[in-house]
């Protein structure tokens, strides 16, 4: 699938500009990983973000005891990676392709470029990665509530 394609159906990317969404698509960067591949690991220093194009991925975090304890899976059209643009500390779980998998990446500095020319789209992604923390934060929160 064409980069522009996937940014333009991403609901990370919804209410950018056209012009917005061809330069995003200039920026990024598609990978493709097998079964089993490790996009990151726990431990890495963070600094972009993915958007899923096909395929799935799992995401792992080892426990105190070293075993490894399945936190999610995410596909199409989900995102990851994203506390890795706020903060810049390192990867607290590691992500891992189950089956094919296609990403487009966006690295900090792919970013920061992005929001030198169009600063009111930048502001639209922060706005829709705050929204999906903020959406991430109260289903964990309803997971960890006690079942009445």
């Amino acid at each position: 699938m064409e980069k522009l394609a996937v940014i333009a159906t991403s609901p990370l990317f919804e209410m950018l500009a056209p012009a917005e969404l061809a330069r995003l698509a200039e920026l990024a960067r598609l990978y493709r990983y097998s079964h089993g591949e490790v996009v990151f690991e726990e431990g890495d220093l963070g600094d972009s973000l993915f958007v899923i194009v096909r395929g799935q991925v799992e995401v792992v975090r080892r426990g105190p005891d070293d075993a490894v304890k399945p936190l999610t899976v995410l596909g199409p059209p989900e995102f990851f990676g994203e506390m890795g643009l706020i903060d810049k500390d390192h990867r607290s779980a590691t992500v891992r392709a189950l089956g094919e998998v296609e990403l487009l990446q966006l690295t900090a500095q792919d970013l920061r470029t992005f929001r030198l020319a169009h600063a009111d789209g930048f502001t639209f992604i922060v706005v829709n990665i705050a929204r999906s923390l903020s959406a991430r934060l109260r289903e964990a929160n309803a997971r960890l509530a006690p079942q009445d």
